[in-house]
C-alpha cells in the first residue's frame, strides 16, 4: 500500500514538474517576442501670436538731424498702427542704432553719407489675423514718406502657436493610437496577440511652418514609440 502511495505522489510530483517545465520553456521562448512600432498625429493650426519689427532707415551727416527725422518716422508708424486697432502695450520702440561708416577700418570715407541711423518698432500682438490685415495695408505709410524697409534674417516677421500645451494631450493620445492599430495590425499577421507595453518614448512634439508661403500657418507633429510583447 505505502509504495502504491509513494508512486501515485512520485506520478503526481512527475506531472506538476512537466508542467513547471513547459510553462517555462513558453514564457523563455515568447519573453524576447516584441514588436516595436510608431504612432504620428499631425495637425494644422493658424499662429494665434505674431511680433512683427518695422524697420526704417535715415542716411545724412548730420546726427542732431537724423534724430529729428527718425523721431518723426517713429511718430507716423506709431498712428499708422494705433489708428488700425494695434493698442499701445502691443508696442515697442527699441533705442536707434547708428553706424558710422567713417569708423569703419577698411570703409569707403568718400561716402555721400556717414551715418545710417536704424530705427526698429515692434509689434507683439495674440490678434494675428489683425495684424496680417495691417501689414498688407503697410504701403499706406508711403504716401506720409515713410519707407518700412526689410528686417532681414535679424528682424524677421515671427509667427508662433504658443497654445500647443492645450492640445498635446490630444495628439499624444492620437499618436499612441496610431501605434496601437499598427501594432495590433503586426500580431494578426505574425499570429499572434498583443500583451503588454514593454517600453514607450513619448518623442518629440515638432511645430514648423507648413511653408514658406503661409508661415501662419503651422504643422504640429508627434512620433511616439511603443514596444509591445506578443504571445500565442
Amino acid at each position: 500500500m505505502k509504495a502504491i502511495i509513494s508512486a501515485a505522489i512520485l506520478s503526481v510530483g512527475i506531472i506538476v514538474m512537466g508542467w513547471f517545465i513547459k510553462s517555462g520553456i513558453d514564457n523563455f521562448a515568447n519573453k524576447d517576442r516584441k514588436v516595436n512600432v510608431k504612432g504620428l498625429a499631425e495637425q494644422e493650426v493658424e499662429a494665434d501670436k505674431v511680433t512683427w519689427p518695422i524697420t526704417s532707415k535715415e542716411l545724412g551727416n548730420d546726427l542732431p538731424e537724423l534724430y529729428n527725422k527718425i523721431g518723426q518716422t517713429q511718430g507716423k508708424i506709431k498712428s499708422f498702427l494705433l489708428k488700425n486697432g494695434i493698442k499701445e502695450d502691443e508696442l515697442s520702440v527699441n533705442a536707434p542704432h547708428v553706424v558710422d561708416l567713417n569708423a569703419r577700418e577698411y570703409g569707403d570715407r568718400n561716402q555721400p553719407n556717414r551715418y545710417i541711423v536704424t530705427s526698429v518698432i515692434t509689434v507683439t500682438s495674440r490678434n494675428v489675423k489683425q495684424v496680417r490685415a495691417i501689414i498688407a495695408k503697410q504701403g499706406d505709410l508711403l504716401k506720409e514718406g515713410v519707407a518700412i524697409v526689410d528686417g532681414g534674417y535679424e528682424n524677421p516677421i515671427k509667427y508662433e502657436y504658443v497654445s500647443f500645451m492645450e492640445m498635446k494631450p490630444k495628439m499624444m493620445e492620437e499618436a499612441i493610437e496610431n501605434a496601437e492599430k499598427t501594432a495590433q495590425q503586426f500580431a494578426k499577421n505574425s499570429h499572434s496577440t498583443l500583451n503588454k507595453i514593454v517600453s514607450a518614448d513619448q518623442g518629440q512634439f515638432s511645430i514648423e511652418n507648413r511653408d514658406d508661403n503661409t508661415p501662419w500657418i503651422k504643422k504640429m507633429r508627434v512620433v511616439t514609440t511603443i514596444t509591445y510583447s506578443l504571445k500565442d
